[in-house]
């Protein structure tokens, strides 16, 4: 069975900043390389940035093994492509297989699995650590990922993706995402209002009702110093920078939802020591100011041989490009891993 699914998680928009969508896709692992085709950054001389994916992936190295086991092992649940198509010149395969050839290698690939799992199996016994057994089920297992881009990054990906020529279970993947993406209402944010991934408004009531004034206390944040409202967008954006990094808040381990304190001690690991790993602070973001014509008080800039708006901050835009503040580019060192001392 593909186990294919692809959901909005958070869904925004600016007054002059284009749609900005997080989208948590499962999907098999096999096609999970070509997904990283669209990681590429292209920079122009004054010209910013070309949007492309911000990519969180959920890793064989965390997972526990017997989890993984149980997918790979039953026929039910482990990952197949969508298309058993026929071998031709080419990087795509030709008309499906039918009868007796195309359940010949349904068999194969399930045998496969089998074998795969049984030798992972053995491995494991020998106490060696998930992160290598785990390594000998990957084509038979799923992934979950978080996909943040803004529309022209969406729309390169669907233009490439949905075409008739793409990898038969990656188009599957993108024709998900093309229902999110239609179907998905994006919320109006302000310059100062943060698009965050896994913070919904019951979660931000829930750390104004019950953390805040703890969180201020054990911090000895002096009387004031800090309005509540800032105090909580800080809050916000280091849950939703934990809870990338963990693609939800529910454990692989346990099953369960993380807490707010477990989210803040994640993020600190994730980002309070060096070097830090700032991937996951890739998917928040503010949308960016424009520029405002210097002779009419009320007319955005534009930029004619990008045939668009001109904002204030476009290298903190990321891999998003222009028209955001990408949570990343705020932090020190995001782009600087200091190198190990016995390497210096």
């Amino acid at each position: 069975m593909v186990d294919i699914i692809a959901r909005a998680i958070c869904d925004s928009i600016g007054k002059h900043s284009p749609r900005l969508l997080t989208i948590f896709t499962r999907s098999p692992k096999f096609i999970h390389q070509e997904s990283l085709r669209h990681r590429k950054i292209y920079i122009h001389d004054n010209l910013g940035l070309d949007p492309d994916f911000s990519l969180s992936v959920s890793s064989a190295r965390a997972i526990p093994f017997n989890k993984l086991l149980e997918e790979a092992r039953d026929p039910t649940k482990y990952a197949h492509p969508v298309k058993w198509g026929t071998e031709q010149k080419g990087m795509s395969p030709g008309d499906e297989l039918q009868g007796d050839p195309k359940e010949l290698a349904q068999i194969l690939w399930d045998r496969a699995a089998n074998m795969a799992a049984n030798a992972a199996e053995s491995l494991n016994a020998t106490g060696v650590h998930k992160s290598i057994t785990n390594r000998l089920i990957e084509p038979f297992i799923h992934v979950n990922a978080l996909f943040t881009a803004t529309e022209p990054g969406w729309l390169n990906f669907f233009g490439l993706r949905l075409d008739a020529a793409a990898d038969p279970t990656l188009r599957a993947l993108a024709e998900a995402c093309w229902k999110v993406w239609n179907e998905s209402q994006p919320k109006k944010l302000n310059p100062g209002e943060w698009h965050l991934p896994y913070v919904d408004e019951q979660t931000k009531k829930e750390i104004e009702d019950d953390f805040i004034s703890d969180y201020v206390r054990e911090t000895e944040e002096p009387p004031n110093s800090a309005p509540i409202e800032a105090i909580g967008s800080d809050l916000y954006i280091k849950i939703s920078v934990a809870r990338c990094a963990r693609l939800s808040y529910q454990s692989f381990e346990t099953g369960k939802r993380s807490t707010i304190e477990e989210d803040l001690k994640l993020y600190q690991r994730l980002i309070g020591s060096l070097p830090i790993h700032a991937s996951p602070a890739e998917h928040q973001a503010t949308p960016d100011e424009p520029y405002m014509q210097p002779l009419q008080p009320d007319c955005v800039a534009f930029n004619f041989l990008t045939n668009s708006v001109e904002f204030k901050n476009p290298y903190f835009s990321g891999n998003l490009g222009s028209g955001w503040i990408q949570y990343r580019k705020t932090l020190k060192y995001e782009a600087i891993a200091p190198l190990p001392e016995a390497y210096r």
